[in-house]
């Protein structure tokens, strides 16, 4: 009898196998502009399908190859069980109109060639632009319309994956990178997965391949003549550099010995083996040689608490991955096969209007658009000088709409990206941050809240103020305002 990979049913979603084709090689290989044959190409996929590896994962920047998965699909008998196909929308940022949705999804849908999508993920470039609330429930609606059947996101922190959760997405995944260099969703995301039942797909398990018997023993490579490795290689250097890289492969190749497996099946067990992790993505070859037969060499390794403990002593010579899951596209240090994201945008949008106030030289405002700010007569934020002040900040999304009712953390993690935002139109950021005050209905919500301000402002560590205020309008549990003073550049 022919062995194939564990299965697993997502909740509310497809069954997958646990050892997911990433089909990211297509753009690779298709990226001097060629394109490859999609009849060949579904051959080659048809193959991996046929020994169970019938999930793969695509996305609308992954070359052709949506493409070529659909022509894999419309060659499934009718009544058979055809493959699965998972794909990502990753939009740039700007308003998520329900037509800029629509459009986004059904080019998926005719892409594939399919009425339904399988699994639908999302992935946005900053939380500081909030359409990414509107893109999540416009997609929501068409798959309560029968477009898509389950709904993930890609490269989401805890907090925003708890935020989208708590603004009623029935998200079912979070694809993450998750290996033994970068540990992150080992943490926070894991424990809310836990509460939660999201389940997490993991990539870069293999660090690109740098995580094989091929490295071990090896000198640092002066150059990486590819995109993957080249963003792994940045994994390292951040995670402690070249030397406690081979802390990690030299017990990696221990364990592999004791159980007579390969280091890569090590490296991707341990992944496996936590709760959260319904699968790793591997990648699909499709013009080099495949590694079916060892892949599947993972469900046979059974970590002891020898091994872990092994793993543990090299992971404490290692330095932690700098911020949460996805950081990497989101802040310093980029973590990307460039560096930063020249290769993905261009520039992301600012969500605020500039202005400078024509009666008071000196001082410039920024205005979120609402209707409220010339009522009431006020800006989101005034810069005087070196001053930034933001006003009094609750999570209101778009018109009047309050996010995350009842959860004051989700609602915290929300206005922190609006003063985010706010700092940003003029000139300041987060870190110029000296002075915030925060506003509760109940003193007693004050730790959800305290936390979310913690994991924006702990390295920055301003002055706060808690207080309880006797009520705010409607659903909104927080308010918050902060002021940041812009230090000169040097030699000023």
């Amino acid at each position: 009898m022919t062995r194939h990979p564990e299965r697993i049913r997502l909740p509310g979603g497809p069954e997958i196998s646990r050892l997911i084709c990433g089909l990211w090689q297509v753009a690779d290989i298709e990226k001097d502009g060629g394109t490859l044959d999609p009849d060949a190409a579904a051959d080659a996929l048809a193959a991996y399908a046929e020994e169970g590896f019938d999930t793969f994962d695509m996305a609308d920047h992954y070359g052709s190859a949506e493409l070529i998965t659909g022509r894999l699909l419309s060659r499934t008998p009718p009544g058979a069980r055809r493959p699965v196909a998972m794909t990502k929308w990753c939009p740039e940022p700007g308003p998520m109109t329900p037509e800029v949705v629509r459009r986004g999804v059904q080019e998926r849908l005719d892409r594939l060639g399919v009425e339904r999508v399988d699994l639908l993920q999302f992935h946005w470039w900053s939380f500081e632009h909030p359409a990414w609330l509107d893109a999540l429930h416009e997609m929501n609606r068409l798959r309560e319309e029968g477009l898509i059947c389950a709904l993930g996101v890609t490269n989401f922190d805890a907090a925003h994956l708890a935020l989208a959760l708590a603004d009623g997405i029935p998200l079912v995944s979070n694809q993450v990178s998750f290996s033994l260099v970068d540990r992150r969703a080992g943490g926070a995301l894991s424990e809310l997965c836990a509460r939660t039942g999201v389940k997490l797909f993991a990539y870069g398990t293999l660090c690109g391949g740098f995580l094989s018997e091929k490295w071990l023993g090896r000198p640092e490579p002066e150059t990486i003549p590819d995109w993957s490795r080249a963003k792994y290689k940045r994994f390292i250097d951040a995670a402690g550099g070249w030397a406690a890289f081979q802390g990690i492969l030299s017990a990696a190749a221990g364990i592999a010995r004791k159980h007579g497996v390969s280091l890569s099946n090590v490296a991707s067990a341990w992944v496996l083996d936590h709760e959260a992790v319904a699968a790793t993505i591997i990648g699909a070859r499709l013009t080099e040689s495949e590694h079916r037969g060892d892949n599947l060499r993972v469900f046979d390794v059974m970590l002891d608490a020898e091994d872990r403990a092994a793993l543990d002593a090299a992971f404490a010579a290692t330095d932690p991955i700098p911020g949460d899951c996805g950081d990497e596209y989101r802040r310093p240090p980029f973590l990307t096969a460039s560096g930063d994201l020249s290769h993905h945008l261009d520039t992301i949008p600012s969500v605020l209007e500039t202005s400078a106030a024509p009666t008071r030289p000196g001082r410039t405002r920024a205005s979120s658009g609402s209707v409220w700010e010339p009522l009431a007569g006020y800006s989101r934020a005034v810069r005087v000088g070196d001053r930034v002040l933001v006003s009094g900040t609750t999570a209101t999304h778009g018109a009047d709409r309050c996010v995350a009712p009842g959860d004051p953390g989700a609602q915290t993690t929300y206005i922190l990206d609006k003063i985010a935002a706010s700092l940003g139109a003029l000139g300041a950021g987060i870190e110029d941050v000296v002075r915030t005050r925060v506003y509760l209905t109940d003193v007693t919500q004050w730790e959800p809240v305290s936390r979310a301000h913690g994991r924006v402002f702990g390295e920055v560590l301003p002055a706060n103020t808690l207080l309880q205020a006797g009520a705010l309008v409607g659903d909104y549990l927080v308010e918050i305002e902060a002021e940041a003073v812009i230090d000169p550049a040097p030699g000023s």
